[in-house]
């Protein structure tokens, strides 16, 4: 009965892993594709050009894709050393997950008060000839969440060195728009925008937070408790 248990939990293990292998296979074919043809499209942050939307992908689904590899090899072939190292990786994130969550909310004002100046400071590359990227970005985030700079349309005066503003920041659009003082632009900042968002969205976010830690600790507990079979017994199951 134990013995039929453990490997139904075996089989178990196998099928989340190799689901899970190939969400990160995608996560990183996406990133990839980002990359290649969609190379233009860049980070808000100057501080941080490598935080692009294609490397963050590519990241995330290299980790998927790593983690699940260990999880579903380790199962299957009922290997203790694969077993462990998948272990240790989730470990890792979620050790990693838990000090970034403290040091958020520790200094989240500090945090806040940095990004702000930080997304300040990339405003001025915008007309740049080698950070079409960063002109796209703010382009798109303007334009589909109806904002203006990162506190106000006058932060764009400030960065550019005079009274314009990108043509996306017009509530009503057309070709140098921006350069018209007469026009109405939007007053809201994108700062403003994206903490409203979050706020509008805590309870979406936290649900989403919690099914991902209850993932990976059934996963560390599955692994743990074939590890401790397999060392216990010192054999494969008869499967």
């Amino acid at each position: 009965m134990a013995r039929g248990c453990l490997c139904c939990l075996k089989y178990m293990m196998f099928i989340f892993n190799l689901i899970f292998w190939l969400c990160g296979c995608g996560l990183l074919g996406v990133g990839i594709w980002l990359s290649v043809s969609q190379g233009s499209f860049a980070t808000f942050s100057p501080s941080f050009p490598f935080l692009s939307a294609a490397n963050m992908v590519i990241g995330i689904g290299a980790i998927v894709m790593i983690t699940g590899f260990l999880g579903c090899l380790g199962a299957i072939k009922e290997n203790k050393c694969l077993l462990l190292s998948f272990f240790i990786v989730l470990l890792i994130i979620l050790l990693a997950e838990l000090i970034l969550l403290i040091l958020f909310f520790v200094y989240s004002d500090k945090v806040s008060e940095n990004a702000k100046q930080d997304l300040k400071d990339g405003l001025a590359l915008y007309n740049s000839d080698n950070n079409i990227g960063l002109r796209n970005a703010w382009n798109i985030i303007q334009a589909e969440w109806k904002c203006c700079g990162v506190i106000a349309y006058t932060d764009w005066h400030e960065a550019l060195k005079e009274k314009v503003v990108p043509d996306r920041c017009c509530q009503e659009h057309y070709q140098n728009c921006g350069r018209n003082s007469t026009n109405m632009f939007w007053n809201r900042g994108c700062f403003e925008k994206v903490e409203e968002w979050l706020d509008d969205n805590k309870h979406l976010l936290g649900t989403i937070g919690m099914v991902i830690l209850v993932v990976q600790l059934l996963g560390m507990a599955f692994s743990m408790t074939l590890f401790h079979h397999i060392h216990r017994t010192g054999k494969k199951y008869d499967a």
